[in-house]
């Protein structure tokens, strides 16, 4: 009997989801953590509807996207096909201002959020939706810092972050919840989210219920957890490597 792609499917995503959530079990063994620290988003940009829908099958609820092209029309698509599951879908990806009334229409949150003028046009957008009836409440928000200085790969300075959080913490239509970053590419990760370990101490100080520190992907969750990440962003460990994204 040839074996059902749709089960056969379902059982690699429950083999992967078992391994990511062994290895940020042992991650925060090691820090000396609980487990229910830590957030696990399900990046399943390139991937089918049909996977994150497979995905909340196996209880993995909070999923991420990086382009608002695809994850609109994805989210829509897992609503038909999941009408009970309600995941809470994430914006992980660089989001430019025209694009900030489509994203809070599906977005639960934005963790992209590195510009006084990215923040603005959230805010008027949340304004907007909530006044057609699209959505109910604030958009949380994490601010995305820059490690290395290299704001073209996305992410404030850190000498901005004050001002961007304080910013953010004082509209109304967004909720300020912590900070995100991506380790540098050819740095240690650690010494790395050691620095947004600070920069998240930070943030705190101003704003105590800022308390999400997002770090983490596939290859570096294991030192993200270790230096405090409440939030790990992974894909390619648990839906497997991706094809090319289209344009």
């Amino acid at each position: 009997m040839t074996e059902d792609p749709a089960e056969k499917r379902r059982a690699e995503l429950a083999a992967a989801l078992a391994a990511v959530e062994e290895r940020i079990a042992n991650a925060c063994a090691e820090a000396g953590r609980s487990r229910d620290e830590v957030r696990l988003l399900g990046v399943t940009k390139t991937f089918p509807a049909s996977d994150a829908a497979l995905l909340t099958d196996l209880g993995l609820l909070n999923l991420a996207e990086n382009r608002d092209q695809e994850a609109g029309p994805k989210a829509a698509e897992v609503a038909q096909l999941r009408p009970g599951a309600a995941p809470r879908w994430h914006m992980v990806g660089r989001l430019q201002r025209n694009k900030a009334r489509s994203v809070v229409r599906w977005a639960a949150e934005v963790q992209s959020v590195d510009s006084a003028r990215l923040a603005d046009a959230l805010a008027r957008a949340v304004a907007a939706a909530q006044e057609a009836g699209e959505r109910t409440g604030p958009l949380d928000v994490l601010v995305q810092v820059s490690l290395d200085g290299d704001v073209a790969r996305g992410g404030t300075p850190l000498e901005e972050l004050d001002a961007l959080a304080d910013r953010i913490a004082h509209t109304g239509e967004l909720r300020l919840r912590g900070v995100m970053a991506v380790a540098p590419l050819g740095e240690d990760p650690g010494t790395a989210f050691a620095r947004l370990s600070h920069a998240a101490e930070r943030v705190r100080a101003r704003h105590p219920e800022a308390a999400d520190v997002s770090a983490g992907m596939s290859h570096d969750l294991d030192q993200a957890i270790r230096h405090g990440s409440t939030c790990v962003r992974v894909g390619t460990a648990l839906l497997g490597g991706r094809g090319l994204a289209s344009p």
